[in-house]
């Protein structure tokens, strides 16, 4: 079985789920959402970062690049991607740390082992692991059922985090073994949500109302944008369909928006289209909470 791509293994996480869990964060991800905060995960391939500010302009990475890939074109180091064979060799050879890879091969196995380091704090704490991304459930499925049985048979409670946005199939094969879903909800008009993610909303609604009729538990979590969703007409919306559908009667995590991952988009060589969002403010956000509690709907605002 292929070995999947994983960007990152967040230890002691406390905003997956209940407890201290390990997050593991896979690559790739069908949707393309403006304001994501972890733009390494979104493609299905490894990704070469740049760290300017980290940069000297040593020259290193390119005396050393076995394939000519890199080139200075003065103090500035130059990455050509159509002959970069992704060895590593100039980030093991860069001194200031400024050159990496998002995305390492892990196995099943791996990512078990890895899990297991930290099994008495999830007992302590009812915690467990939490599979993210990018989308999780659009990588291989044979690789996802071994892995979440391999953490299910050894008592670890995983939980999914998705933007539910994959066919249905991939998401009921993992059904038996997910304690908790984490369920995406992040505009109810279909046109502004492909303008701002890539795709319409259609089958990420859909999928969440089937996945309510399977007794799963689902934990709806909604990013609020300040200037795209964080109105009030967005948000009855939202709970209208909940409601109609006896959804969300757990929880809702209303998830203010933050712009701490735009630092990432240049060391990708991408630019941020998100300068125009804002963070809603306190009062904003109480608003929002207080539609919700007003419906019935526990509530909180975080992770």
């Amino acid at each position: 079985m292929k070995a999947q791509l994983v960007t990152d293994i967040q230890k002691y996480s406390i905003h997956d789920g209940e407890g201290i869990r390990t997050t593991i964060f896979f690559k790739g991800c069908p949707l393309s959402c403006v304001w994501c905060h972890n733009p390494e995960t979104q493609e299905y391939r490894q990704q070469f970062m740049w760290n300017q500010e980290k940069c000297t302009g040593c020259g290193e990475c390119a005396a050393a690049c076995p394939g000519g890939a890199v080139s200075m074109e003065g103090p500035r180091p130059v990455t050509d991607p159509e002959k970069c064979s992704v060895c590593h060799t100039c980030e093991e050879y860069c001194l200031q740390n400024a050159r990496e890879f998002a995305g390492r091969e892990y196995t099943v196995e791996e990512l078990v082992r890895e899990a297991l380091k930290d099994q008495p704090f999830y007992e302590q704490s009812h915690g467990g692991v939490t599979l993210s991304g990018g989308e999780v459930l659009a990588r291989d499925k044979e690789f996802l059922e071994q892995l979440m049985r391999g953490l299910t048979e050894r008592g670890i409670r995983v939980n999914v985090d998705t933007c539910g946005y994959v066919p249905w199939e991939n998401i009921e094969c993992v059904i038996p073994y997910t304690d908790t879903f984490l369920y995406d909800i992040k505009l109810m008009d279909s046109g502004l949500h492909e303008k701002m993610t890539g795709a319409g909303n259609e089958r990420i609604l859909d999928n969440l109302v089937k996945l309510s009729k399977s007794g799963a538990a689902v934990w709806i979590r909604i990013p609020v944008v300040g200037g795209v969703n964080d109105t009030d007409r967005n948000m009855k919306e939202t709970l209208d369909f909940l409601d109609a559908h006896s959804i969300g009667q757990k929880w809702i995590h209303l998830l203010p928006y933050h712009n701490t991952g735009s630092g990432k988009y240049p060391r990708l060589g991408q630019e941020y289209q998100g300068r125009d969002f804002t963070t809603p403010s306190k009062d904003r956000m109480q608003e929002l909470l207080d539609m919700c509690l007003k419906r019935g709907f526990q509530a909180r605002i975080g992770g």
